[in-house]
């Protein structure tokens, strides 16, 4: 950190940097100079150095900075020149300000400039691409990047500036000065979220001015001027709140206002309370909580009444108007019917805290509130004249809703006035804080509460009406509207009725106890119960027999001996449940007696230990009364002897003496003596004054005589020691001078010497950076080698992995393509087996009938011709059938062994060598046996030796 004689250097110093452009040296200088302990005295250079400060913070936008130096500043003139540090927090502000309006004219101007090539072309490529790509028009990434970072500068002047002056009492003005300009910087730019910071900043300020109140400069409340700026800041904050319509926000600052009052139990003037009350309205019409909108404007109205000379009649007229027609507008229900006790509990204490801050009363006890209500509400109206000053539309409409009117009517009565009154309205011109009245806003709730009253009349007046009735007396809504309406009141318990959609009618009931529907609810009830079993179990006509009678005892017997069993278990339960409860009085009572026994028990011990106490004390105090006598007694056989020694007789007998009367005697004696020791040094000390101012008279003389002498010698002393000086120079130049001759003989060997030193050392450093330059070049090279080596391991063993790889997804692929191989070749296989199988069934088939057909030629041929035995044997080789050839021929032998194939798998191309089934000799439905047995033998044998060659062939054409 550069230090400096003056505060001037300083600024010198920042002044040339800033001229060269090294704004940021500039700044730091001065920073260490501001924080720097040794320059803590102000002057008048440090103003200047601290604007130069702030400027060059606000070009480079170092909010940071600035806030340090600012706060160190407020400590090097807080008791000297406060006024200093508001000129500086106000340049630095004014700054800021200039340098976001500038920033947002230049984005505005950058907007609105012509910078195109191409005047029929509506975009620029680049405009476009940034477009489809950001999503930003130009003007929001112009406000970005111009824009914003001074804004966000700005906004965190404001911040730093407000941390500064929070709590210090000399520069409250300007605090409220800097609120209310980031206050209008929200409201200007829609900041809504900065707002927000702002007041939670605000309060914590205040939170912590009340906190801590050992600080030295803490601002005071009570002070009216002080009590006028924060007030004036809260109201400020509560008019910016309505405006941005953050209404939560507007609801904070009532109660900071409210909570700053109950402070210092002082009222506000009647000009805020007015702009208080009219902000109170807008946000309780916001949050739709109509009661208490309505007692904000009577108060309005009350304050305008009586503290606004300048009202005239017309505004004093809508202002009635708006507080009768604001109490009109409040429900006629309590909507807290069947909450909960913790909702009841909020609603009362949130009901208690709104009636604080509609009364305003800084005092107010819990128990002397009012209750805030409907009917009072119209009450205080009435009494406070407020009716006397609204318009003759407004009086009616009151009259017609809250008094006596015909149902049927109501409608005509009050759409003619709700039309007048919605017409009614516009700007006061006497009414500053109420700067509009539109009545046309309480049209909806009037035509509600018209709704309801004409409900609640005709569930009075009738019992049942339709709905196109209801329709029709009920302009304001349909009937969807007049439904929900009623669901509303009906759920809290303001109507009692039904809709009947089926009938189109509507069923009104009284819900009080006394109504006529409810007095014999009871036995009505019974008699529907009564009728409807009549009509479940019809009596039978004529007389009942004997027998159902006694059935019917009996079972009547049974129940009522249930009854009674029942009736004497209860009594017993309600016994032992009788002397439960005795046992449970009666331990109750042992215990309490336990208690006023172990209670008195206690008392006692107390007492007894306080009369010990008592004792105790006594018994000190006897002793310490008995010490003190004895010291009286030692204190006044002292006094006797000092009295002896000095001459003197004690004034007090000794037997009348106590320890306070002696000590009182000793302390005057000590006094007295004190006054004569002191009466003795003085006149002492005025002696040895005498004698010393004696001795400096007699010794002055002598010692300016001293004093002459002494400069004689040393005058001679001093030229002997410059003479003595001269002459040794001259000895030393001389000698100088002769070795400089002397030196000079050898000074072309020494410049010899020098150069010949110096080439060596030159050699020698070239030699050894050489060897440094080799070994550093070795190192390279052989670090060159092994990462070379490296890379080639590296891809060697990248290159095996990719080919043990690539080898294992070949083998995998290959294995997958042999197995769906081998599914596609099964497949054909098992295709081409069942075809031919196929085949071979249907030749077995086609077999299989044309021996059926031979077997019934056979067996009917044998039926018809009985012929005898020697003619069997000669016409047999005529009547031998066509298949007997083939068969003979079958039944030659063949080589290898015979094999059983199933029918299946025999081949197509056999058919007349296959063997029938065995079911075929019954084919033909006859009992009748061939005529030569052996012959059918003979007749499947060869048939299973075709079947062997036939297998045999199958097995060949799948090999092929």
């Amino acid at each position: 950190m550069a230090t400096f004689a003056r505060p001037e250097n300083a600024l010198k110093r920042a002044e040339e940097l800033i001229n060269v452009g090294q704004k940021q040296e500039a700044l730091e200088t001065l920073h260490s100079f501001i924080t720097s302990r040794r320059y803590r005295a102000w002057t008048k250079t440090h103003e200047k150095i601290m604007f130069k400060y702030v400027e060059l913070c606000v070009d480079m936008r170092r909010g940071r900075h600035a806030k340090d130096g600012l706060i160190q500043y407020r400590g090097i003139c807080q008791q000297v020149n406060i006024t200093s540090l508001e000129e500086v927090i106000k340049h630095f502000m004014q700054l800021a300000t200039e340098k976001a309006e500038l920033a947002r004219n230049q984005a505005q101007a950058l907007e609105e400039a012509l910078d195109v090539e191409d005047l029929e072309a509506d975009k620029r490529p680049e405009d476009l691409l940034l477009s489809y790509v950001s999503g930003e028009k130009g003007k929001d990434r112009s406000d970005r990047e111009l824009v914003t970072p001074w804004f966000k500068f700005l906004w965190e002047t404001y911040r730093s500036v407000l941390e500064i002056l929070r709590n210090n009492s000399r520069l409250e003005a300007l605090y409220a000065m800097t609120a209310h300009r980031a206050f209008q910087f929200c409201k200007q730019y829609k900041r809504t979220t900065e707002f927000r910071r702002l007041c939670e900043m605000i309060r914590n300020h205040l939170a912590n001015l009340n906190k801590y109140r050992d600080q030295r400069d803490r601002p005071d409340l009570t002070l009216p001027e002080s009590l006028q700026l924060y007030l004036d800041t809260r109201f400020e904050q509560l008019k910016v709140a309505t405006e941005l319509e953050l209404w939560q926000e507007a609801f904070r600052s009532i109660e900071d206002i409210f909570g700053l009052m109950c402070m210092v139990k002082k009222t506000p003037k009647s000009s805020l309370m007015v702009v208080y009350y009219s902000k109170l309205s807008e946000i309780f019409w916001m949050s739709s909580n109509h009661l208490y909108h309505a007692y904000a404007w009577l108060k309005l109205f009350s304050l305008q009444k009586s503290f606004n000379k300048n009202l005239n009649h017309k505004d004093l007229q809508m202002i009635a108007s708006s507080a009768v027609l604001a109490a009109l507008s409040v429900p006629l229900y309590d909507r807290s019917y069947g909450a909960s006790h913790l909702e009841l509990g909020n609603e009362k204490e949130r009901n208690f805290r709104v009636a604080n801050l509609i009364a305003f009363d800084v005092e107010s006890k819990p128990e002397n509130r009012e209750v805030l209500s409907r009917s009072s509400l119209l009450l205080d109206l009435v009494a406070k004249g407020v009716m006397n000053c609204v318009t003759q539309e407004v009086k009616d409409l009151y009259h017609i809703l809250e008094h006596e009117f015909h149902p049927l009517h109501l409608a005509l009565q009050v759409q003619p006035l709700l039309t007048k009154i919605s017409k009614v309205g516009g700007k006061l011109a006497s009414a500053s804080s109420v700067p509009e009245v539109h009545l046309s806003q309480y049209v909806p709730s009037l035509e509600k509460l018209a709704a309801l009253r004409l409900l609640q009349r005709i569930s009075k007046v009738y019992q049942t009406m339709t709905i196109d009735n209801l329709s029709k007396i009920i302009p304001f809504f349909d009937f969807p509207m007049v439904e929900k309406i009623s669901v509303d009141a009906v759920k809290n318990n303001f109507l009692s009725m039904k809709v009947n959609y089926s009938k189109g009618a509507i069923f009104f009931g009284n819900k009080s106890l006394e109504s006529e529907g409810l007095q014999d609810h009871l036995s009505t009830l019974a008699e529907s119960l009564s009728k409807s079993r009549v009509m479940i179990y019809p009596t039978g006509k004529g007389i009942p027999k004997l027998g159902e009678s006694l059935s019917d005892l009996v079972e009547v017997v049974e129940k009522e001996h249930k009854r009674l069993l029942a009736r004497k278990s209860i009594i017993e339960k309600r016994k032992e449940e009788q002397e439960r409860q005795l046992l449970e009085m009666e331990r109750e009572e042992e215990a309490k007696k336990l208690k006023i026994q172990k209670i008195t028990e206690e008392a006692e011990q107390k007492r007894l230990a306080i009369e010990f106490e008592q004792m105790k004390n006594q018994r000190i105090r006897r002793e310490i009364e008995e010490r003190e006598l004895e010291e009286a007694q030692a204190l006044l056989q002292e006094a006797e002897k000092r009295g002896k020694k000095k001459g003197k007789k004690p004034v007090l007998e000794g037997e009348k003496l106590t320890k306070q009367s002696l000590m009182e005697l000793a302390v005057s004696e000590q006094l007295r003596e004190k006054q004569e020791m002191e009466k003795r040094l003085q006149k002492h000390g005025k002696t040895m004054d005498y004698l010393e101012r004696a001795k400096r008279e007699e010794a002055a003389p002598l010692i300016e005589a001293t004093f002459q002498k002494r400069l004689e010698d040393e005058k001679v002393h001093h030229e002997l020691e410059q003479q003595r000086e001269v002459e040794l120079s001259r000895q030393r130049h001389a000698g100088d001078l002769e070795e400089k001759r002397r030196l000079s003989r050898i000074l072309e060997n020494k410049n010899i010497f020098q150069e010949r030193l110096l080439n060596c050392r030159k050699a020698e450093r070239d030699r050894l950076r050489q060897e440094r330059e080799e070994t550093i070049s070795n190192i390279i090279q052989s670090r060159k080698e092994e990462r070379e080596a490296k890379r080639k391991f590296i891809y060697f063993l990248r290159t095996e992995e990719e080919r043990q790889k690539r080898l294992r997804e070949e083998e995998d692929a290959r294995k997958l393509e042999e197995m769906e191989r081998r599914k596609k070749e099964e497949a054909e296989r098992k295709a081409k087996l069942d075809e031919i199988a196929e085949k071979q069934r249907q030749r077995e088939r086609e077999l299989e009938e044309k021996e059926r057909q031979r077997r019934e030629e056979i067996l009917g041929r044998s039926a018809v011709a009985v012929l005898p035995k020697t003619d069997l044997s000669s016409a047999h080789p005529v009547e031998t059938p066509p298949t007997a050839v083939p068969a003979a021929a079958a039944a030659a032998p063949t080589p290898g062994p015979a094999k059983f194939v199933p029918s299946f798998r025999r081949a197509p191309a056999e058919v007349g060598q296959a063997l029938p089934p065995a079911t075929d000799k019954w084919s033909s439905g006859s009992r009748t046996e061939p005529p030569a047995g052996d012959r059918w033998r003979d007749d499947r044998r060869p048939a299973a030796s075709g079947g062997s060659r036939t297998w045999q062939s199958t097995r060949e054409e799948i090999r092929r």
